[in-house]
């Protein structure tokens, strides 16, 4: 049945104006983004369907691939196009949110843009978060992409990009593909040769941060005693 043929009272858009947003779920809420459904099925159902496809995870969905949003029948390319859009607006407003209010005083924010920006990926990327004195952010930028399993960084690469920002502190992170947020031993090796190599140009390393997936928050190497 089309959601236009369902009681005004339960049609998500009318909800949502009476509730609010945060009253729906999020199949509703990406029904009303997805506007209609296709044959036999409403935009709720679609949006289900979207969902099931991506572990029932709005993290999952929001770094999947063009070609997998496409995917699920009744998506296609244009709506698959807008809910990119829309998921990196999000990630948009996350780094805003980080360069107007500083990384220590939004954690939350810098963990939640982790996961969003590279929680899915299937390769291994390293990433660094520039920071001024009042550590905000600068800019973030992705510094090395590499394997499945492997990426090499070069700490040489990595002061001449904080000399180039001017930046005097930085927060990086790296992924891993695999799932697991345990640091390896190449890990705890490589965050203190830039501690050290950083500290020579007087660049505070503040945090590393292991990103595992879209589930568990990503591991603060700073948290566990570290750093």
């Amino acid at each position: 049945m089309p959601i236009t043929d369902w009681p005004r009272g339960e049609r998500p858009r009318e909800r949502l104006m009476q509730n609010g947003p945060q009253a729906l779920s999020d199949a509703e809420l990406l029904a009303i983004y997805l506007r209609v459904g296709i044959r036999g099925k409403s935009a709720v159902d679609l949006a289900r369907d979207l969902l099931a496809r991506h572990d029932n995870s709005l993290a999952r969905l929001a770094t999947s691939s063009l070609k997998e949003l496409a995917g699920t029948p009744g998506i296609g390319l244009a709506k698959a196009a807008q809910l990119q859009a829309s998921f990196e607006l999000t990630r948009r407003a996350l780094q805003e949110e980080i360069k107007e209010r500083g990384s220590m005083n939004s954690p939350g924010a810098v963990r939640d843009w982790l996961r969003l920006y590279m929680g899915q990926l299937p390769h291994e990327v390293f990433v660094a978060l520039w920071l001024d004195a009042q550590h905000r952010l600068i800019a973030s930028e992705e510094l090395f992409r590499g394997s499945l399993t492997q990426t090499s960084v070069h700490p040489r690469e990595v002061v001449k990009s904080a000399l180039q920002h001017n930046a005097a502190a930085v927060i990086l992170a790296h992924n891993h593909p695999s799932g697991t947020r345990e640091p390896s031993s190449a890990d705890h090796q490589l965050t203190r040769i830039l501690k050290e190599t950083l500290a020579l140009v007087e660049v505070n390393l503040l945090d590393h941060f292991i990103v595992a997936g879209h589930q568990p928050p990503p591991l603060s190497l700073a948290e566990q005693g570290l750093l």
